[in-house]
């Protein structure tokens, strides 16, 4: 492959993170900032690009354990069962299903590079899947590996971290005990997986920024563009005093 199709090459962007952690605000500023730059954006959602057996795995939270469906509130709070169901028949459901989406990930991805887009932004990857996973064991952290060596890996890998109990008030869907379990799984998750940045719990101008900063450095030299963004170490030491709106819909399973 030439320099000139390499610098064709998008660059591809994950959002990864706990429910209510904020990603689709995030997403929403990156494209915004993006297209006022002249950059072709392509947004991939997991659930509705990549997800596989949708129907199945939204009707069995309801269906068979009593979940609700939809995206929550703080208006409307539910109570989703799918994801925080823990059971080794489950276990073993997702590992197969995880399979799948891995595999129509890397389909959604090879489709990306051809988009002529400048930046692929994914809401969720196959991260968020394997946060669902007991990296305890030692059988899922083989699996990990492997699913891993499936799925090409995003050039900028964001997580995306949050106090639950402020992610729950914003996203009422899950019991704030597996908030707390999901959280961590995520923390340990960035620490297996080479590559993944997590932007800590900042206010939402200054998590704006470093993400926005983020890309930007991993563009193309774009002078003009980068110059827009003035971010400072202040910016990424920063307390959490600012909360953000709605998230897009979580994986189901």
């Amino acid at each position: 492959m030439n320099a000139d199709s390499l610098r064709r090459s998008p660059l591809l962007v994950s959002f990864s993170g706990i429910d209510g952690a904020g990603k689709s605000t995030q997403i929403a500023n990156l494209c915004a900032f993006l297209g006022n730059s002249s950059l072709r954006v392509r947004l991939v959602t997991f659930w509705d690009d990549v997800a596989t057996l949708k129907p199945i795995r939204e009707g069995a939270g309801h269906t068979i354990f009593k979940g609700d469906i939809g995206v929550g509130s703080p208006e409307a709070p539910i109570e989703r069962r799918d994801k925080n169901v823990r059971s080794p028949l489950m276990t073993m459901v997702r590992l197969g299903l995880y399979m799948l989406d891995a595999m129509s990930l890397r389909r959604a991805v090879r489709r990306a590079l051809r988009s002529g887009a400048d930046v692929v932004i994914f809401d969720r990857y196959i991260y968020d899947e394997l946060a669902n996973l007991n990296l305890d064991n030692p059988v899922m952290r083989f699996y990990l590996r492997s699913l891993l060596k499936l799925v090409p890996q995003p050039d900028i890998c964001f997580v995306l971290d949050a106090n639950p109990e402020q992610a729950r008030a914003r996203k009422p869907e899950y019991p704030l005990d597996f908030l707390h379990i999901n959280r961590n799984a995520y923390l340990r998750l960035s620490r297996f997986v080479d590559g993944i940045t997590v932007i800590p719990p900042l206010p939402i101008s200054q998590a704006k920024t470093a993400v926005v900063r983020q890309v930007l450095c991993r563009l193309p030299a774009r002078e003009s563009v980068t110059s827009m963004v003035p971010v400072t170490v202040e910016t990424l030491a920063a307390p959490q005093n600012e909360m953000d709106g709605q998230e897009a819909r979580p994986i189901a399973s």
